[in-house]
């Protein structure tokens, strides 16, 4: 009997929980103490890898669109994000972001160039060449 109250009383504090995070602007004061950042936008989104192999950028692979200059060596310690152009009304060079639901590229990376415009609606994270491209949908990327 005991559990199961202390079950129903952990489901109703994710429940209010996720409220709140999916509502950011009516977090109340001990949520917003509670994290030191808070989700002014956040939006759903494909995810892709690049690399800054010639054929998969413009003819600076290692400067990105905001003027940023990459390790040639380890370019994927920069936390480099491009984001799609319709994006560009959310973020812009040199937002901290937070990924969710993207599996090992989860946490904070930084807007820093742009994707060819035939794309919309997706996010590119730099990777080193050694590493293996990678495809996600439902990603989530939220302005901190």
């Amino acid at each position: 009997m005991k559990n199961n109250k202390l079950v129903g009383l952990g489901l109703a504090i994710v429940i209010i929980i996720g409220y709140f995070v999916l509502n950011p602007g009516k977090q109340p004061k001990y949520l917003v103490n509670k994290y030191p950042f808070s989700i002014d936008v956040f939006k759903q989104v494909s995810l892709t890898t690049y690399t800054t192999v010639l054929n998969e950028t413009d003819s600076t692979p290692l400067i990105t669109a905001s003027g940023l200059k990459l390790d040639s060596l380890n370019p994927k310690k920069h936390r480099v994000i491009a984001i799609s152009r319709d994006l560009k009304e959310l973020f812009s060079f040199g937002d901290k972001v937070m990924l969710s639901n993207a599996g090992i590229y989860n946490g904070i990376w930084f807007i820093h160039d742009l994707m060819n415009k035939k794309w919309k609606n997706k996010i590119d994270i730099l990777i080193n060449p050694n590493e293996r491209q990678i495809s996600l949908e439902g990603v989530v990327i939220s302005k901190i």
